[in-house]
Parts: structure tokens; sequence; C-alpha cells
């Protein structure tokens, strides 16, 4: 199953049929996907579940009904186990941006991360889950595929935030204030936090 947030509220790619009752369910053959992504923009629908019978083949439809933009971002740890986090738009959110011509994913991640925070050198140590969610630009809705990976970095210096790509403040948070950070940040970023063990 997949988990796509369209404005922060959930629409599950699934292929079982649940028999819950506080979601509705459409067939992802029969259904207008941009009136079902409106209806959520609007908050008409709040959680919806979309059904295909082939689990494997269900992204692959998806992305054959709307354009698909690829990103790469960083879950950074500095040397003290505080986590980089960047603030925009009023939330605090992880360094991300679109790939570039011909650059591979985790070129694109360590690159948006340096460009956006100021901070350098960066090391891949592991790759996180893929996180899915819909915007829209220039009037039209796309799905933003992000991979994620963690960082490390012996970092000392300070971060400057990428002005020209709305960012107002760049942080390096300890576990404690992470939790507070997740308090006013965006679901798909929650789900990372879900799967790695914060250091104590």
């Amino acid at each position: 199953m997949y988990k796509v947030f369209v404005n922060d509220k959930p629409l599950f790619l699934t292929n079982q049929v649940a028999k819950e009752t506080d979601f509705q369910l459409f067939l992802l053959e029969s259904i207008d996907i941009e009136q079902l992504i409106v209806k959520m923009f609007n908050n008409k629908i709040k959680k919806a579940y979309l059904y295909y019978p082939d689990e494997k083949e269900i992204l692959k439809k998806v992305k054959a009904k709307i354009p698909v933009k690829k990103a790469g971002g960083g879950l950074v740890y500095n040397q003290n186990g505080e986590v980089l986090f960047i603030l925009r738009n009023g939330k605090w959110d992880l360094p991300k941006g679109g790939v570039e011509r011909d650059e591979a994913i985790d070129e694109t991640a360590l690159r948006e991360v340096e460009e956006e925070t100021g901070v350098h050198p960066l090391k891949i140590t592991r790759k996180l889950q893929k996180t899915y969610h819909i915007f829209k630009r220039g009037g039209k809705y796309r799905l933003k595929i992000t991979h994620w990976f963690e960082m490390k970095t012996h970092f000392e210096g300070v971060p400057v935030p990428q002005a020209n790509e709305g960012i107002e403040k760049v942080a390096w948070l300890n576990p404690e204030q992470v939790q507070e950070a997740l308090q006013n940040s965006y679901e798909n970023i929650k789900l990372l936090f879900e799967e790695i063990k914060m250091p104590q």
C-alpha cells in the first residue's frame, strides 16, 4: 500500500478492500483522479482509498494519470545527533528539491541539502523510504516522489537559509525539539520520523 498526501490528507493506493467506514473508496480504473484531488484540496474529502487489484501495478497506473516530479532530500545529523530542519511557509520541513538533467537521485539530495542550508560536506549513510504528495503548479496537479537519504556531517559553521527558495530559517534541532517541530510539519515528514529511531 502507498500513502500519497493531498494537502496533507491521506490518499491510500491499495489492492485490498477493508470493511471500514471512515473513508471513501474509489476504483482507480474508473475515477477521474483530478476531480478526486480537487475535492481533497477543497477539504470535501478528508481521507480516500484508490483501489486497484494488482499492487505492483498500482503506482504505475497513477503515474499514467498524473505527471510525476522526482525529488531528493536529506535527513541530516550532525556530530551532536541533532537534525537539520528548514522553516519555509511557516512550517518545519527537511531540505529537498527536484532532480536536474542527468543527475542521479543521491546527487540531487546532496546538492539540494547544501544549496538550501549551506551545510557541507555531507555523507550519505543510508537510503530511507520514498514519500509521495500531490501539489499544484501552474494550474496543474503533479505527483512529487521524494527519495530520502540519511546523511551525516561534521559541519560546524552557521547554516545559511536559501532565501530565493523561500527558506526563512535553518536550525539544528535536538530530539526533543524535533518532536516539537513535527507538530508544525507535513505528514510525509512525520512518516520519515516514524521509520527511524531518533538517538536519545
